[in-house]
């Protein structure tokens, strides 16, 4: 593929508009190779790792295909994590933001007749972990007949966690008649069958070999330490490397607990998580770890998959994982973006085994690395106390630029007055200086709606509306609480 600008492709002017607020500029390798075959409406299996940008490969052509004038869900988006649900959720929101697409995330540990409210309104795009989905399909509150799109991201996670056999279920419930794209940084003979069993033809599409991936801007090594000599290590290792941001990974919830209290006494400012944790909290860690509130974060592998964090420069396996692709999952959290990675990992003399694996799946030998000196540790101090008494920069969220200008409006009607989003629309767009361009997602309740107004002309909107009527109903309008 030649293209080296989303201008190549074949996308609305809505999506275009989008794409470039979220600073999107030229497509990476994955998405030059999987969105104009998407397009094509041709099935797909992408080999791909972590952080390539395989989000956008397929948010781009579903926020393009979906019809914006069909209420129920047209795209179906399965994904392993509730964080990473979550995340896909927000990333199609945010390319979908001008053509107006409604996207509903669906994950456990959040009150079931919430989301199945949200499901009785328009929604282009469901995003989900395979539980909740059979849930809502079970239960009969997640229509699948204008299915067309369906997206298995991270397939190989959801086998290594145990829910393939819950995708084929829903599989076979969907329509025939669809697009079948499956995403996954490694493919096992399981997956690969399952390719055979729910897809047409598949094109397949192989990015960078694991190898390759693994070694081309990460540096990898190897630490060989005692178990209870481990919390002295991380500390000499943590001084002398003095990361930007770093994942230090733990093997149980016990273990991520203790290093974490570790480090909390010593003064470094972290995080944590597991999948011990309420949900409401490991949202709120990761959002803060991605706005940089905290250098350290320690986690389970449940943090291994698919947080789009692009500036992570160490990743230390405190303890190593027990199998192989998650030692690339694991260490794929650096190097991202084309950005280099330090992946450092310790193991105990009767860890062998598991080393031995991890090798043989990437193909090289881990450098192996002493531990650092006593004089490295006190060279690099006062380094290292510098940049821990520094107040960190809070980042930008990437929609940020995107959302700048949109005011969301409140409206006292809904269903109930028998109000459509094609009324507030009409009503809306004859306001002079105001386009259908400048209306955003419209959410109708059955007694409020929610609308968000584009450009900037949120306040001009509120003003005309307080004496205009819609569908020849005077509403109450102001603006949303957020």
């Amino acid at each position: 593929m030649s293209e080296s600008s989303f201008n190549d492709y074949k996308l609305s002017d809505e999506i275009v508009r989008a794409i470039s607020g979220l600073g999107y500029q030229k497509p990476t390798e994955v998405q030059k190779q999987v969105i104009p075959i998407a397009l094509e409406k041709k099935d797909l299996t992408v080999k791909s790792r972590t952080g390539s940008g395989k989000t956008a490969a397929f948010g781009i052509p579903i926020c393009e295909l979906v019809e914006w004038e069909e209420n129920k869900p047209q795209a179906l988006i399965l994904t392993p994590t509730r964080e990473l649900a979550v995340q896909v959720n927000e990333d199609i929101t945010n390319i979908g933001r001008f053509k107006r697409i409604k996207a509903t995330p669906l994950y456990g540990k959040e009150p079931f007749s919430k989301q199945a409210a949200q499901l009785k309104q328009k929604t282009h795009v469901v995003v989900g972990t395979p539980g909740r989905v059979m849930d809502h399909i079970e239960r009969g509150t997640l229509e699948l007949e204008c299915i067309s799109y369906l997206v298995i991201d991270e397939a190989d996670e959801m086998l290594n966690m145990g829910f393939i056999e819950q995708v084929e279920k829903i599989v076979q419930k969907l329509p025939k008649k669809r697009v079948s794209l499956l995403f996954s940084a490694t493919l096992p003979k399981d997956i690969e069958k399952l390719c055979h069993k729910i897809m047409r033809n598949p094109v397949d599409i192989e990015i960078t070999s694991t190898a390759d991936a693994t070694t081309s801007l990460i540096d990898h090594s190897l630490i060989t330490v005692k178990e209870g000599d481990k919390p002295k290590l991380l500390h000499d290792v943590i001084v002398v490397e003095n990361p930007d941001s770093c994942i230090i990974f733990g093997r149980t919830q016990e273990q991520v607990d203790k290093v974490y209290r570790q480090l909390d006494q010593l003064g470094f400012r972290c995080g944590k998580i597991h999948g011990g944790m309420e949900q409401e909290d490991r949202f709120k860690v990761m959002n803060e770890f991605r706005k940089g509130a905290f250098r350290y974060l320690v986690a389970t592998d449940v943090a291994a998959r698919g947080i789009d964090i692009d500036s992570i420069t160490h990743v230390i396996n405190y303890d190593l994982p027990q199998d192989a692709e998650g030692y690339v999952h694991r260490t794929g959290r650096t190097g991202r973006a084309g950005k280099t990675g330090k992946a450092i990992s310790f193991a105990t003399p009767n860890e062998d085994k598991f080393l031995a694996n991890i090798e043989g799946y990437i193909g090289f030998e881990i450098r192996k690395r002493k531990m650092p000196s006593k004089d490295e540790v006190e060279l690099r101090q006062a380094a290292f106390e510098k940049k821990l008494s520094v107040q960190p920069t809070i980042k930008k969220d990437k929609n940020e630029h995107l959302n700048k200008g949109i005011m969301k409006l409140y409206f006292n009607g809904g269903k109930k007055k028998k109000l459509r989003a094609v009324d507030f629309v009409g009503t809306l767009a004859r306001i002079e200086g105001v386009t259908a361009e400048d209306i955003g997602i419209i959410t109708i309740q059955d007694s409020v709606t929610f609308i968000e107004i584009l450009n900037g002309k949120g306040p001009h909107v509120i003003e005309v509306m307080k004496n205009t009527t819609v569908k020849g109903k005077q509403l109450k309008v102001h603006e949303a609480n957020s």
